[in-house]
């Protein structure tokens, strides 16, 4: 059997198993499901796929990639109940929108670099937008929704892609920025004022969003790694303060330092 008529058959068989779920006489809680009720899985999915993805479990991927499909064709079938659409709609709409926006492959454009595929890709959306009377910003699609650090980070290429941003290699530029909003910080935590505080911090996170672009570094995933890397360390200290059959209160602030010491020493030796 070729791949292309092994792809079809296992495509249309999941497609099946969808609608007999869905179908009279079906699972009760799949025929249950609408639009909204499925927007937490599609979310949980999406994050265990990731974390497939960094612990490198091919199996796991495989697994997760499933379930992600699976939420892809179950708002589809939903949606073909409804005559809103159905999965070859949705399929002819991101194979239509990737040739169209890969005119250096199907068409014939030339670029030299990502740089200006990702230029390119940005004014075709922009034009797309603009025909069907949408907003036209560059910064227009990133989701609301998405996690803050995330969608930070977003704007901010969006941003860069059209100039707005610091020139390349200047990065002294930007933790000259750094120093600046925690001044301002600084200056919010005198006043006394909550909503200030509030407001200088989040351009505390905003600008070391953007430091870490400029230096090439993925804000979620590097945060993600400094949280593992607290989470370990504190176990050990966790474990330490357990093992001596004292309660947490009666540690002093230095006697917990020191335990966090021995526990960063402790995991850099096991490196």
């Amino acid at each position: 059997m070729s791949d292309k008529a092994r792809n079809a058959e296992e495509f249309n068989r999941l497609l099946d198993i969808m609608k007999r779920l869905r179908a009279p006489g079906g699972c009760p809680w799949d025929r249950e499901q609408n639009y909204l009720s499925l927007r937490r899985y599609i979310i949980e999915e999406a994050y265990e796929l990731i974390e497939a993805i960094e612990s490198g479990d091919v199996d796991n991927m495989t697994e997760e990639c499933g379930d992600l499909l699976l939420q892809v064709v179950f708002v589809s079938t939903i949606a073909e109940e409804r005559r809103d659409f159905d999965v070859c709609d949705v399929m002819n709409y991101i194979s239509s929108k990737l040739v169209r926006r890969h005119p250096h492959v199907f068409g014939g454009v030339s670029v030299e670099n990502s740089d200006e595929v990702l230029k390119n890709w940005e004014k075709i959306k922009s034009t797309e937008r603009k025909e069907k009377k949408k907003d036209d910003s560059v910064i227009a699609g990133v989701p609301r929704a998405l996690p803050a650090l995330l969608r930070s980070f977003r704007i901010q290429e969006r941003a860069a892609k059209v100039g707005f941003d610091w020139p390349k290699n200047h990065i002294e530029d930007v933790l000259a920025k750094v120093d600046e909003e925690l001044a301002e910080v600084k200056e919010a935590i005198n006043s006394g004022s909550s909503e200030a505080i509030a407001d200088e911090l989040g351009d505390v996170l905003f600008i070391v969003t953007n430091l870490a672009r400029h230096l090439k570094t993925d804000p979620e995933i590097a945060l993600h790694q400094a949280t593992d890397k607290f989470a370990r360390r504190f176990r050990l200290v966790e474990k330490a303060v357990q093992e001596s059959g004292k309660n947490w209160d009666d540690f002093s602030l230095e006697e917990l330092d020191n335990l966090w010491k021995e526990a960063k020493k402790k995991l850099r030796a096991e490196q």
